[in-house]
């Protein structure tokens, strides 16, 4: 027998169904170890040697790493199938330190769709791991715990925040300083004025015939113009041009993020969890299948064998002069091209013929993921522009016609990228005189810049190089986890707690929290990769500099005060303060810890049953709620647990039955199993007997 290791264990399933019965797949449920908390600073790093880290095996996967310990024990051959990125690589270094392997022998699989050809393909072309990736991912790691664990402890001591990091920390500064642009934003006055034409044309102000004033700034100007327009407006220029629309690449993590929220509106954790589901296998009929490749990438490349098979189906579906070329765009950013784009795995599976196999959400995700991929390779949309110019009086108004020619890749795929809708004008000629209907005049004013939703989020994000497709989910989630911004309908204001920590953090450490930090950083983590940096060099150089930062800040960072109640301290006559919790906000003594007051929180009295006591201790009843709803039961809870009907709903709920209990002897009895999952057996002598059985 053969030992697969993979990450997640839906794939085990999918992949075992490939390789046969030679084979058994396990999966490592994620990382199965990661940096120790204990030591120095709880960092799990001895910095004065070399950043040596010290590993632990994670407390939640002992059973895991015990199945796994006996079944490479029993096994021929041990492969590690983990995911085939960064964090993967690790995952297999980990796997290999923890089982006992050599990484340098122990056969490593790499795949990016969980296909049957794809994992024979793996299968019969093993690598080893790949040490330069784990170093990069260790080197990671560790800037991120020494970031991660000291700024957050220096918050929370100083300013109550809960954590920092060094991806999650700029983050949170685009949405602050975009927030302080709207704040500080001055409006400013323009106004709106069009014609409308007498054959039904609207034309839009667009200067004066000299080719200036574009722009109406106050209502004066407004009446001038409107004053100056004549009887007939005159076709002065009427200009056709072809225009050509590229289709858009295919999919990348950021760019199906942003798609599936503008389309669907899924928001970016959801949208990741979607395409898990779809990449790790969907069983259609008698077999499970891998729809899409993997969905971590920033590339917008595509295999040689899937453009041949996707040009052929555009041929047979759309006809020869759909075929267009694989996209010549490049990925913005720091890209580091190892998968592919995001792509179905087949042709054959169309979305509307796999819908009965799919839920709603994965339908859509994967007709979308379908459409963009065969579309990127379509022929470009073909339209024909007229822009017509007209003068009146002193003053020019234009409009513009779009006319499709060609629709191109927008017979499969429209793109949620504003395009032109078709407007077709009526006949029109040079010199032409046509009479002017009607004035439209409006004032406005200019707009702030708008707050970021998720979709513009994760763009900016990888614009600038901030994180890595992986991260981009996961880093939006902790934002708000923490309560450092909110979100109404997906958009992002940040809270004063998230304001006060950006500010914090850019006053003692604004080095690390300027964007080209972060994308610089990624940068040099793919130099270990290529060889071209080292991991001591690189941890060094960001530990010199932080360490001094944070000296700084330990001294000089304001210490927030806590807010006062006005209230006074029944105890030692101290300032109540509000203080914080898991479990909400509280009001406390100040003089913590010489005083330990906590003030009770306000409680409704318990609504009294009257005329009525409990049958068991003579206390009244009274009532309560619960998740099922309300009900009356003993004041004396938790001495008494009597609770007013449940006798009788028991009675109700417990038949006897004609057979006895072969532990105790005592009838058993039909009892309800729950949520509907069917009546079953049990002792009557329950508690000290609980024998049970199914009903057949």
């Amino acid at each position: 027998m053969k030992l697969v290791i993979v990450e997640s264990p839906t794939k085990c399933k999918t992949i075992k169904k490939y390789l046969g019965e030679d084979y058994q797949v396990l999966a490592s449920c994620g990382h199965i170890r990661d940096l120790s908390t204990k030591g120095k600073g709880g960092l799990g790093v001895d910095i004065d040697n070399d950043f040596k880290p010290t590993y632990e095996n994670a407390k939640d996967k002992a059973k895991i790493i015990s199945d796994l310990k006996l079944a490479k024990k029993n096994a021929k051959e041990v492969y590690l199938a983990t995911d085939p990125d960064r964090e993967g690589e690790a995952i297999s270094w980990h796997l290999c330190e923890v089982l006992g392997l050599d990484p340098s022998s122990t056969k490593r699989l790499e795949f990016h769709e969980i296909t049957k050809p794809a994992i024979l393909k793996a299968i019969e072309n093993p690598r080893t791991v790949d040490m330069s990736l784990v170093q990069s991912q260790e080197t990671r790691r560790i800037i991120d715990r020494i970031m991660g664990f000291k700024l957050s402890t220096l918050l929370k001591n100083k300013i109550g925040s809960v954590s920092a990091g060094r991806v999650q920390s700029v983050t949170l500064k685009l949405i602050t300083d975009r927030e302080k642009e709207i704040q500080e934003f001055i409006p400013k006055e323009y106004w709106n004025l069009s014609l409308e034409l007498e054959n039904k044309l609207k034309v839009k102000y667009d200067g004066d015939i000299y080719g200036e004033n574009k722009t109406i700034e106050n209502s004066f100007k407004a009446e001038e113009v409107e004053s100056s327009i004549k009887e007939y407006a005159i076709v002065s220029s009427l200009v056709t041009r072809p225009r050509r629309l590229e289709s858009k690449p295919p999919f990348t993590t950021s760019t199906l993020q942003q798609e599936a929220y503008t389309k669907l509106h899924f928001s970016t954790k959801k949208t990741q969890s979607v395409a898990q589901k779809l990449y790790e296998g969907i069983d259609i009929g008698n077999e499970t299948v891998g729809l899409i490749t993997y969905m971590r990438t920033d590339s917008i490349r595509l295999s040689p064998e899937f453009v041949s098979k996707a040009i052929n189906y555009i041929k047979d579906n759309f006809g020869e002069n759909y075929v267009g070329s694989e996209s010549s765009k490049k990925s913005k950013g720091v890209v580091q091209d190892a998968h592919e784009a995001i792509r179905p795995t087949s042709l054959r599976y169309e979305p509307k013929s796999i819908k009965e196999h799919l839920s709603s959400d994965e339908y859509n995700l994967y007709k979308l993921i379908y459409k963009r991929a065969l579309a990127s390779l379509m022929a470009p949309k073909q339209e024909e522009v007229t822009q017509v110019k007209f003068t009146c009086g002193e003053y020019i108004f234009k409009c513009e016609g779009v006319v499709t020619k060609f629709d191109g890749y927008s017979k499969l795929y429209e793109s949620t990228v504003s395009e032109e809708k078709e407007t077709n004008l009526p006949p029109l000629k040079e010199g032409e005189y046509i009479k002017v209907e009607k004035i439209n005049k409006e004032q406005k004013f200019t707009l702030p810049p708008s707050r970021f939703n998720e979709a513009k989020l994760v763009k900016t994000m990888e614009e600038l190089g901030i994180g890595r497709p992986s991260t981009y989910a996961s880093t939006i989630s902790t934002l708000k986890a923490r309560k450092y911004v909110s979100s109404e309908k997906g958009v992002f204001t940040p809270t004063a707690q998230g304001v006060n920590t950006v500010d914090n953090l850019t006053n003692f450490f604004s080095p690390f929290m300027d964007t080209t930090y972060t994308s610089n950083m990624e940068k040099k983590l793919d130099d270990i990769v290529d060889g071209n940096n080292s991991r001591i060099n690189l941890l060094d150089s960001f530990y010199n500099e932080f360490d001094s930062l944070y000296g700084v800040a330990l001294k000089e960072m304001d210490k927030a005060k806590p807010v006062e109640t006005g209230e006074y301290c029944p105890i030692c006559s101290s300032p109540l303060v509000m203080k914080k919790s898991k479990f909400g906000e509280f009001a406390a003594c100040s003089n913590y810890p010489s005083c330990k007051y906590i003030k009770p929180k306000e409680t409704k009295p318990l609504e009294i049953l009257e005329n009525e006591v409990c049958p068991k201790c003579g206390k009244t009843l009274v009532k309560r709620k619960s998740k099922n709803g309300e009900f009356f039961a003993c004041s004396g809870f938790p001495k008494c647990h009597y609770i007013k009907g449940q006798e009788e709903q028991k009675k109700q709920e417990e038949v006897i039955s004609n057979k006895t209990c072969p532990k105790c002897g005592k009838p058993l009895l039909v009892k309800k199993g729950r949520n509907n999952k069917g009546d079953f057996l049990a002792c009557s002598g329950f508690p000290k007997c609980r024998y049970i059985e199914s009903i057949k």
